[in-house]
């Protein structure tokens, strides 16, 4: 941890461990206390990554969404679409149409210094211009792109000079981006950003033209409470890639692992009575990833060199959720049939969670 610090590691678990406990009472949790949901009207959809060992193109996609009877597809890649000019693109649309199914677009790393960065669409600048005219084409409202990975926190300048790079990107793009009458969505991704870093992220970019991405999975992956995330990002939520979590303390400080919605803690009837309130408008995708846990060695002082600026407050509530939950098995299997099998069942699970419990989607 930086030694200028105003407080060292001791202090800071001591802080967030004493405001953990409170927390963990349910004291300062009212807001998201279960309680009957009516009918919500709040669209609902897959993220294709779901379903990744699919291997599915767009018009496989979009027949697996209608199956579903969902309301919207969210392609978080550009490779399911096998022609990128516009004529091939709105003949994609009109399919999902036909099938009463919104598309919404996405793909990956436009921070031309992240770990995470791929030269498959050409600079980071090419690549953004491709993704908000396909996202035109396709009349999707937005384009979701992402920083990088936790790995960044610990590239030089950490994760604030990749701020600055990603934001360099977009700002060369803000007028294509309006003229589109599209929103760049930026993901909390893998541990790249906390909730506070992403709104930093927004602002100085610009809100006219740049929103986020909200993944409740990726919160607990920088050691944030997913429901304060959303209290924090909601209203700048322009599209959702959501998924349950389960958390648990370990020897070394504690382990995440992402589960089928409402397998994990959070409570999702109050997650989405909240969403509705700060989020309007915005549909909810359910990203299913899970199988695997990864642990967060927060009680070793090395680990907090990722974490210079990190906010105690924040902190303890991961840490009151983290007592709450207990140890789950690693459970993807490795098998290619299988694998598709797994991940077909979680995300058809929580599409089912969704409708009959949390009382989302519009369709029966």
């Amino acid at each position: 941890m930086n030694p200028n610090h105003s407080i060292n590691r001791r202090q800071f678990l001591q802080t967030a461990g004493a405001a953990g406990a409170v927390l963990a009472s349910g004291a300062t949790t009212s807001l998201f206390a279960a309680e009957p949901n009516s009918k919500l009207k709040i669209k609902l959809g897959i993220d294709n990554f779901a379903v990744r060992a699919m291997g599915w193109n767009a018009p496989q996609l979009i027949d697996y969404a209608h199956t579903l009877k969902t309301d919207v597809l969210f392609i978080t890649d550009l490779k399911p679409f096998e022609k990128h000019n516009d004529a091939s693109l709105k003949d994609v649309a009109k399919n999902a149409a036909d099938k009463g199914i919104q598309i919404y677009l996405g793909s990956w790393s436009i921070c031309p210094t992240s770990k995470s960065f791929k030269k498959d669409w050409g600079t980071a600048e090419e690549h953004l211009a491709l993704g908000i005219r396909m996202a035109k084409a396709l009349g999707s409202p937005v384009f979701r792109i992402i920083l990088g990975s936790r790995d960044d926190r610990r590239t030089p300048g950490g994760i604030e000079a990749r701020i600055k790079d990603t934001v360099a990107v977009l700002k060369s793009q803000r007028s294509k981006a309006i003229d589109a009458g599209v929103k760049i969505a930026v993901e909390n991704h893998a541990g790249d950003m906390q909730a506070w870093e992403l709104v930093n992220l927004v602002e100085e970019a610009g809100k006219d033209y740049v929103g986020v991405n909200l993944d409740s999975g990726n919160a607990a992956w920088t050691l944030e409470d997913p429901r304060e995330s959303l209290e924090i990002l909601g209203p700048y939520a322009s599209a959702t890639s959501l998924r349950d979590d389960m958390i648990w303390e370990s020897e070394n400080g504690a382990k995440v692992q992402w589960t089928a919605m409402g397998e994990g803690l959070i409570d999702w009837k109050a997650y989405f009575k909240r969403f509705a309130e700060l989020c309007p408008g915005v549909p909810v995708m359910i990203e299913t990833i899970s199988g695997f846990s990864v642990e967060f060695p927060y009680l070793k002082d090395e680990f907090w060199g990722a974490f210079p600026k990190a906010r105690a407050r924040d902190f303890a509530k991961f840490l009151a959720l983290a007592r709450r939950g207990r140890a789950i098995d690693a459970r993807e299997p490795g098998e290619a049939k299988a694998k598709q099998d797994y991940q077909k069942g979680e995300i058809e699970r929580s599409i089912k969670y969704c409708k009959e419990v949390a009382g989302i989607g519009l369709k029966a």
